[in-house]
């Protein structure tokens, strides 16, 4: 079997090192990304014999491409189409870690949350029902508790389920209103001939031309 790609995500300060520590132990090594000064982390574990290596992505709160390592988590994400997107979230800090989740699920990617701090968001009196989690994003939601090492192998053990078809990301599509929505499909139409609809989700598309994204125009005007 081919060796399953992740990419670890997440936002500063979600525990997404500690989470890449225990997945890859000592098996990993510290470079660049190519062309930047970003640091690039790669490891490698293996787990009821599939062979997987986790790419650590530089922590980003957004895919807007606003700053370097967001730029370079997004390219990596849409160019290397990872088997599974591992996003670290903070679970006593939803609603601000859940943004980035979102964008990661309307660019397509195969979504697993890994989240993580449990044991804070039930100290501060968070009640969390991961179940209806799960439901509400259409992606698998693993809890745990990195710093203390819990979760590990139930995350490894969703990544391999996702990555092999068994499990199956649902995803979501955000509404943004009647106004909003008209002119996403005016630009999916137009774009859905551009041979970048291939590589990306086309919805994605008209939603970052809306947001005047820098990046996605420059690379639509290139094809």
């Amino acid at each position: 079997m081919k060796e399953i790609t992740i990419a670890l995500a997440g936002n500063p300060n979600s525990g997404k090192t500690t989470v890449f520590n225990n997945l890859t132990g000592s098996r990993q090594h510290v470079g660049n990304w190519p062309g930047v000064t970003v640091e690039k982390k790669e490891g490698r574990c293996t787990f009821k014999g599939h062979r997987i290596r986790v790419v650590d992505l530089p922590g980003v709160y957004s895919l807007t491409a606003y700053s370097l390592d967001e730029v370079v988590a997004r390219d990596y994400v849409v160019d290397e189409r990872p088997d599974v997107v591992v996003d670290v979230v903070d679970a006593s800090n939803l609603e601000r870690n859940l943004y980035l989740a979102i964008q990661f699920l309307e660019m397509g990617a195969n979504l697993v949350i890994a989240l993580n701090m449990m044991d804070v968001a039930q100290a501060r009196g968070y009640q969390i029902n991961v179940e209806e989690l799960s439901h509400l994003l259409g992606s698998p939601v693993v809890p745990m508790v990195a710093a203390r090492n819990q979760g590990t192998n139930a995350l490894l053990e969703t990544v391999v389920s996702v990555a092999t078809g068994e499990t199956r990301v649902q995803g979501i599509n955000i509404q943004y209103g009647h106004d909003v929505e008209a002119e996403i499909a005016k630009l999916e139409q137009l774009i859905s001939t551009n041979s970048l609809a291939q590589q990306y989700s086309p919805r994605w598309l008209a939603v970052k031309l809306l947001e005047e994204d820098k990046e996605i125009i420059e690379k639509i005007k290139r094809v």
